[in-house]
């Protein structure tokens, strides 16, 4: 007996490969557009903070606020791009938005490798996917914003109020 599909019809070889294909080609074409965002928006790893250049091309791409990446990077590292924290739980975070080792895995998939974490502009790039994701899931809203930290709700809004009160020193916000 042959299992059902999302859809209701059943599994043969042939939908299991397109289903395989659809999700290659979705890393393929984030991997690619990532490389190519960079190449059109390159900054040099050793500038402190990098321009604004790439907060707004990256939040503009992945259609997230630059003044949140922005708030993300100043909070987590003063915006510093060699940044690297050591966790408790064996975990670590890198660069300017302090991506954590968690997500080796899946940004290797991608193309990108633990070390290009450091260049502020990749770093930057993948904080505005990383924060996608979470607006995909809960909505342009502080969960989301929190969620790019954690999932877990007593963490989750804690990163949030301290991103509001980034923003909120900056005079971006009430």
């Amino acid at each position: 007996m042959n299992p059902r599909n999302r859809s209701g019809g059943y599994v043969t070889a042939r939908t299991g490969v397109a289903s395989m294909q659809r999700r290659c080609t979705r890393w393929l074409w984030f991997a690619m557009l990532l490389l190519s965002a960079l190449v059109v928006a390159p900054v040099h790893a050793d500038d402190a903070v990098p321009d604004g250049e790439c907060f707004e091309r990256a939040a503009g791409y992945q259609g997230v606020n630059p003044q949140i990446l922005r708030a993300i990077a100043w909070y987590e590292s003063k915006g510093n791009p060699a940044a690297v924290h050591r966790n408790a739980d064996g975990s670590i975070d890198v660069g300017q938005t302090q991506i954590n080792s968690v997500h080796f895995g899946e940004l290797r998939r991608y193309g990108v490798p633990p070390g290009a974490l450091k260049d502020a502009c990749v770093n930057i790039y993948v904080a505005a996917w990383m924060l996608k994701r979470k607006m995909v899931r809960y909505g342009n809203t502080w969960q989301a914003i929190g969620a790019y930290h954690s999932e877990t709700p007593r963490y989750r809004d804690e990163y949030a109020r301290n991103i509001h009160a980034v923003l909120v020193s900056w005079g971006l916000h009430e």
